[in-house]
């Protein structure tokens, strides 16, 4: 444990001692609170139409027209910050040369991912913390439930882990940063609308195809709904991220 927190650390003061963390954070921030500030407006003005009639009042729920809505606009925004983010992890190691030097260290493979994979998942909590101080806005325009929009977070937390899990895989494959990132984008982009094309395929295809998406498993947690069965998922396609970097670091450690 004392490895990976070593490595951690290493890897969160190289985001933020140079402008890598602080530019994908600025940039994630400012496009949230683009889409986020449309929608308060949009609620606030059908709160004001609604006053009037007490029935129609009373059927507005700020979670589903305000945060499912923006939870799938944040899900959208990481597709494009998480390959950044993780693009260099490996890459640059290779790049440098010196992933041969920390390959043949006393520290285990095992300990080198998660060092580096923990460093990104700090990188994430701290983006999705400052999203949440937007909800200040809704507390001012709404009486929002808590408990949906923390299961709408834990929904954005578990896929931008298997994001950066995938993310990382790729990184360990090339040492050409937008090499890697593009096919960060690639893979993440085809997890997240295989369910788009499922109504085509029917039958049992269609059942596999849904099950693969990202966005399928993602809807419901925006609605504040806790599925086993997505959580699985997610921390599945984590471990199998993770599991293919071992793989393939493993294979280079011993040629």
């Amino acid at each position: 444990m004392k490895n990976i927190w070593a490595i951690c650390k290493k890897e969160i003061k190289t985001y933020f001692t140079s402008p890598i963390a602080y530019v994908i954070i600025t940039v994630f921030l400012v496009l949230t609170g683009f889409f986020f500030y449309p929608l308060i407006l949009w609620f606030n003005s059908q709160s004001l139409q609604m006053a009037r009639n007490p029935y129609y009042y009373q059927q507005l729920n700020i979670n589903q027209m305000v945060y499912s809505p923006f939870f799938h606009n944040i899900s959208i925004i990481l597709l494009f910050m998480i390959p950044l983010l993780t693009m260099r992890l490996f890459s640059e190691e290779k790049k440098r040369q010196t992933d041969e030097l920390l390959f043949t260290s006393p520290i285990s493979v095992n300990q080198i991912i998660f060092g580096k994979y923990f460093a990104s998942l700090f990188v994430l909590v701290v983006m999705l913390f400052l999203t949440g101080l937007l909800s200040i806005f809704t507390f001012v325009f709404g009486n929002p439930e808590i408990a949906p929009i923390l299961i709408g977070y834990l929904g954005l937390f578990l896929m931008g882990a298997a994001f950066i899990a995938i993310g990382i895989f790729f990184s360990s494959l090339t040492e050409n940063q937008i090499v890697s990132a593009i096919l960060t984008f690639g893979a993440l982009l085809l997890f997240l609308i295989l369910n788009w094309t499922s109504p085509s395929a029917g039958g049992m295809w269609k059942d596999v195809l849904d099950y693969l998406s990202f966005f399928q498993h993602f809807n419901d947690l925006t609605r504040g709904i806790l599925d086993t069965t997505d959580l699985v998922y997610y921390i599945s396609f984590i471990f199998l991220g993770l599991f293919l970097t071992h793989s393939f670091i493993q294979s280079r450690r011993w040629r």
